[in-house]
């Protein structure tokens, strides 16, 4: 791949992530410059290394990992919108479940919005990609793009966060069922 085909790549990649960080921003309706590099960092880190692994199983476990992958990226962000949802439900007074500043909910979104770049691994296994040296570059081109998209979605969630009035935490839920939703199809129709 080129430098190009691996900057289009970790654009691609990094779309799930600046959805969510769009969320998180529009949940807290501030810039909470903390939680944005947390969040940016643990998405750039697990975006980077999940190739990584996929590229290590590609020999061990490529077809379990194909077949249940989508699953369980829609199962994770099916059970984080849920949360989102349930908690724009509440009334103002309950303490809300979803909590983006929680490390928790921080991991477990970049778990769910880095498997299809476990499958991108699966996929550098078999394209070229012989050496550990080898992937290093695009491991740094994917994590990069996707910390930036983070960043640059926490800020526009945080920016429009505090101009919406309803509560933000049911259209995140919306939003991040949808990606699950869209991951399922992608994988079930090719």
């Amino acid at each position: 791949m080129s430098i190009l085909d691996l900057i289009l790549l970790s654009v691609a990649l990094a779309m799930d992530c600046f959805t969510v960080s769009i969320t998180s921003g529009l949940i807290q309706r501030r810039l909470v410059v903390r939680t944005m590099i947390v969040t940016a960092l643990m998405f750039g880190l697990f975006q980077g290394l999940m190739p990584l692994i996929g590229w290590v199983g590609m020999s061990f476990f490529s077809e379990a990992l194909e077949r249940w992958d989508h699953w369980i990226a829609f199962g994770l962000l099916a059970f984080l919108g849920g949360r989102m949802i349930l908690s724009g439900l509440r009334p103002d007074d309950e303490e809300s479940s979803f909590d983006p500043t929680k490390f928790s909910t921080t991991l477990t979104m970049a778990v769910a919005t880095s498997i299809d770049a476990l499958a991108v691994g699966l996929s550098f296994g078999v394209s070229g990609y012989e050496t550990l040296g080898s992937m290093i570059l695009p491991i740094l081109i994917i994590a990069a793009g996707s910390f930036l998209f983070s960043v640059a979605g926490f800020m526009i969630g945080a920016y429009a966060g505090k101009r919406i009035s309803f509560p933000v935490e049911i259209l995140g839920g919306i939003i991040l069922r949808g990606i699950g939703v869209k991951i399922l199809i992608e994988h079930l129709s090719a």
